[in-house]
C-alpha cells in the first residue's frame, strides 16, 4: 500500500472514531414570537446560556432601546408608612459606584413598557399550594399587565424549564395558558429557568421584570445562585416574588413558620437574593388579602419608578467586572430606596 493511501484509510478511521461524540448544542436563545415550545432540559454538559449585557437608554417614542455603555437603575423610593415616594428630582438622587461619587446623566419616571416573563413552579414540591398558586398568577397578570403598553411571557418551571406563552399582551392567552397547565410533578429546577428567563428578556427592549410564583425550593439545577445572579444582572432584570412557603406551611402545620429545615432556609436565601439585587421584592401571602396586598405593593413599586441613566466611564482593563451600586436619596435617610446593587462591565 502506497504511504499516502495509508494517510488517507488512517484519517478516515480517525472521523468516523470521533463522530460518535454529538457535542451537545447550545440552549438556544429564546424569541419573543413563535407557537413552538421552548424547553430547557438541564444536563451535567449543557448550561443554560448567559445572557450577554445589553443595557438599555430610551427612544423618542418612550420605549428603551439597546446602547452599548448605558447602565439602566431603576428606582422605588418608600416613605416611612410604605408609599411611594414620586416628587423626587434629578439633584435629590446621590449614586456611588464602588464607594465613589459617580454622574446621573438623567432621570425619568416609569412610563416605558414592562417587559415580564413570569416563572410558575409547576414541579411536585408545591401541590400543596397548587391552586393558590394559579390564582395568583391570574390575578396578577389581570391587575399588573397593561395591554397598551406591556407584553408578559409564561414559563413553567418543573424538571425542565418551558415555554409556555411566548410574549403577549392579550390577558386571555395568560389566563388560557395558565388554566391549561398539566398536574405538577417532577423536580425543579428554577436556577436553570431564571437564567432562561433573563437570557429571553435580554432579546427584547423595556423595563425587564420577572415575577416568580414559587416556594423557591431547587433540586436538579445545573446553575448555581452566583451565575443567576450574574445573568439577572447582565440583562438588566428586576425580580419579584411571590413566595408560596407561608401558605404551605399553614397547609401543613397550621402555622405561618411551619418546621424550618436546610432546603427551607436556603429557597428562603434564594428568593431574598434575588430581589435584593436586582431591586425587586419578596412577598409571602398566606390567604387573599395578604395577596392582593402583595400585588398592590408590586403595582406601585412598577407604576412609580424612576429610571437613572448613568454612564460608567470603565476601561477595558476593566470588562467582565462587577460594580457596586450604592443609592441614597440626601437629606432623607428614613426613605426606602429599592434599586439594583451593581452591574457587570460588558465585556465587548
Amino acid at each position: 500500500m502506497k504511504p499516502y493511501f495509508l494517510i488517507l484509510l488512517l484519517s478516515a478511521i480517525a472521523v468516523s472514531a470521533q463522530s460518535g461524540r454529538v457535542k451537545p448544542a447550545e440552549s438556544p436563545t429564546p424569541k419573543p414570537k413563535g407557537n413552538s415550545p421552548i424547553v430547557y432540559a438541564p444536563t451535567n454538559n449543557d448550561r443554560p446560556r448567559l445572557a450577554t449585557p445589553t443595557p438599555t437608554p430610551r427612544s423618542d417614542d418612550g420605549e428603551i432601546t439597546v446602547d452599548s455603555t448605558l447602565v439602566p437603575i431603576p428606582v422605588t423610593v418608600f416613605d416611612a408608612n410604605g408609599r411611594a415616594v414620586t416628587n423626587l428630582k434629578l439633584s435629590d438622587f446621590e449614586l456611588n459606584i464602588d464607594g465613589k461619587l459617580a454622574n446621573i446623566e438623567e432621570v425619568s419616571r416609569s412610563e416605558t413598557p414592562v417587559r415580564l416573563a413570569m416563572l410558575f413552579d409547576n414541579s411536585s414540591s408545591v401541590v400543596i399550594a397548587r391552586e393558590f398558586e394559579k390564582d395568583a398568577a391570574l390575578k396578577f397578570f389581570r391587575r399588573v399587565i397593561r395591554p397598551e403598553k406591556d407584553l408578559a411571557a409564561l414559563f413553567s418551571v418543573a424538571t425542565v424549564t418551558k415555554l409556555e406563552q411566548p410574549f403577549t399582551s392579550e390577558i386571555s392567552s395568560l389566563t388560557r395558558s395558565i388554566e391549561m397547565f398539566a398536574e405538577p410533578t417532577g423536580a425543579t429546577a428554577l436556577l436553570d429557568g431564571v437564567i432562561l428567563a433573563a437570557d429571553y428578556l435580554n432579546a427584547v427592549p423595556g423595563r425587564r421584570v420577572i415575577v416568580i410564583v414559587s416556594d423557591g425550593d431547587d433540586t436538579v439545577s445545573d446553575s448555581t445562585l452566583e451565575q443567576a445572579l450574574r445573568a439577572l444582572q447582565l440583562s438588566n432584570v428586576q425580580v419579584y416574588v411571590v413566595k408560596t412557603t407561608d401558605f404551605e406551611n399553614y397547609k401543613r402545620t397550621g402555622s405561618r413558620r411551619g418546621n424550618a429545615n436546610i432546603r427551607q432556609l436556603a429557597a428562603e436565601r434564594r428568593m431574598l437574593e434575588f430581589a435584593n439585587q436586582t431591586g425587586g421584592m419578596v412577598h409571602s401571602p398566606l390567604d387573599e388579602r395578604e395577596l392582593d396586598e402583595a400585588f398592590r405593593q408590586i403595582i406601585a413599586a412598577l407604576s412609580q419608578q424612576y429610571i437613572l441613566s448613568y454612564y460608567p466611564d470603565d476601561t477595558r482593563t476593566d470588562r467582565g467586572q462587577f460594580r457596586e451600586i450604592s443609592l441614597a436619596v440626601k437629606g432623607n435617610p428614613n426613605l426606602t430606596v429599592r434599586t439594583r446593587k451593581g452591574y457587570y462591565v460588558p465585556k465587548r
